[in-house]
């Protein structure tokens, strides 16, 4: 492969900029994962994110392969497709299933155990004492 050097400076300024950007736009994404409230505001910000971070660095990739091969390569609109497609079937997946869990569970779950229970929005994080058996 060859040095950016011999580039001309609008394929690495592009490339250089969409990268920042697609870099830049799932940063975000995974920000609203850690700052939004629910599950499922928390699960829409970073599918936005990956789409768009990803379609912004594949066009930088093919801009600089592209420039570098003297010819127009275009194998990362696979990956393109790929993610446009199984990311939003995903989000449906997931918001499906927790609206069902959310629907069927009874409004008042007191005689459960506490572990049980289902929380209102996912963790940030398990802690190490997360109990496995149900408490008595």
């Amino acid at each position: 492969m060859t040095g950016g050097g011999e580039l001309p400076f609008w394929v690495v300024a592009a490339t250089s900029l969409l990268l920042v950007a697609g870099a830049a736009i799932t940063f975000v994404g995974a920000l609203g994962l850690l700052r939004l409230g629910s599950f499922y505001e928390r699960v829409h910000a970073p599918t936005l994110g990956t789409t768009i971070g990803t379609f912004a660095v594949a066009l930088a990739s093919m801009i600089y392969f592209s420039a570098i091969h003297g010819r127009p390569l275009v194998h990362e609109i696979l990956i393109v497709i790929f993610v446009t497609v199984t990311t939003p079937v995903t989000l449906t997946i997931l918001v499906r299933a927790a609206r069902f869990r959310d629907t069927s569970q009874p409004p008042d779950d007191a005689d459960r155990p506490a572990c049980w229970r289902a929380p209102l929005s996912v963790p940030l994080y398990l802690p190490l004492s997360w109990p496995m058996t149900p408490r008595t």
